[in-house]
């Protein structure tokens, strides 16, 4: 299958998944998602694929989550698919692990997308952020979730609260990731890591993720998620989200009215 905003190229067992718009950082409009959802599909339907890779196209960016200018002008009629972020924050039935290779800054659903990864390597030059909260958003593609419980509660809400940013060093003592590497090295770091879980038995890592989902699901996540969406919407309709948007937009700092 043959895509316009990724790449995906076979290395015998191991799905190398590039997000391909650098001019833009990696961000991701409806198109990207959709595009992302059928790989991901196509991946899982693969017998002869166990593990996949996913990076970002370029030097700077992993991915530098929701393209807001999209947002801003209305984007497409498409309808985002129903797997979430990127195909991945709301999908709860792929069994095959996802290895996020975070070559530069991961930011919003950058950050979101990483984390619906089964493993995170970071580069050295490697920046995260859930940094919604700055543009009037929140981080409801999974982030509230799943960094709450990966490094804790009050270390999340901090991080989520005030939008800051961390850098590799910092992410890898929090628990945001699992290996900081040299930047040139990551990539290779990263097939590296594929290689070795294809070593072991497929259906034993399947096994394995099934019931990590599960407890998703009985932890009450996809429940989260699906109420996260519920309060996106309705932040949608407030002043705040509009003039965060916009100030976006127009390089403005927000004014924010509390309504």
């Amino acid at each position: 299958m043959s895509y316009e905003f990724i790449k995906a190229e076979k290395h015998g067992h191991i799905l190398l998944v590039t997000m391909n718009r650098p001019e833009v950082y990696n961000a991701v409009h409806v198109e990207m998602h959709n595009e992302m959802a059928a790989c991901w599909d196509a991946f899982a339907a693969d017998q002869d694929l166990w593990v996949a890779v996913l990076t970002g196209a370029g030097d700077k960016a992993f991915s530098a989550g929701n393209d807001l200018k999209a947002t801003a002008t209305g984007g497409s009629k498409a309808k985002a698919p129903s797997t979430g972020f990127a195909g991945l924050s709301s999908r709860f039935d792929l069994e095959k692990p996802i290895i996020a290779a975070v070559n530069g800054f991961a930011m919003g659903g950058g950050f979101e997308t990483a984390l619906s990864c089964d493993i995170i390597l970071a580069s050295e030059k490697a920046k995260f952020a859930l940094p919604e909260v700055k543009v009037g958003f929140f981080a409801a593609a999974s982030g509230v979730q799943r960094l709450s419980r990966y490094i804790g509660r009050l270390a999340a809400q901090e991080m989520m609260y005030t939008g800051r940013t961390i850098d590799a060093a910092e992410a890898l003592k929090m628990g945001c990731v699992n290996e900081v590497h040299p930047h040139d090295e990551l990539l290779d770091k990263a097939m590296e890591k594929a290689e070795q879980l294809c070593t072991v038995s497929p259906s034993a890592v399947k096994a394995t993720k099934r019931v990590l989902n599960d407890m998703m699901r009985r932890d009450g996540m996809a429940e989260s998620i699906a109420y996260s969406r519920e309060v996106i919407a309705e932040l949608s309709k407030t002043e705040d989200f509009k003039e965060g948007v916009n100030a976006f937009v127009a390089k403005r700092t927000p004014q924010w009215v509390n309504k």
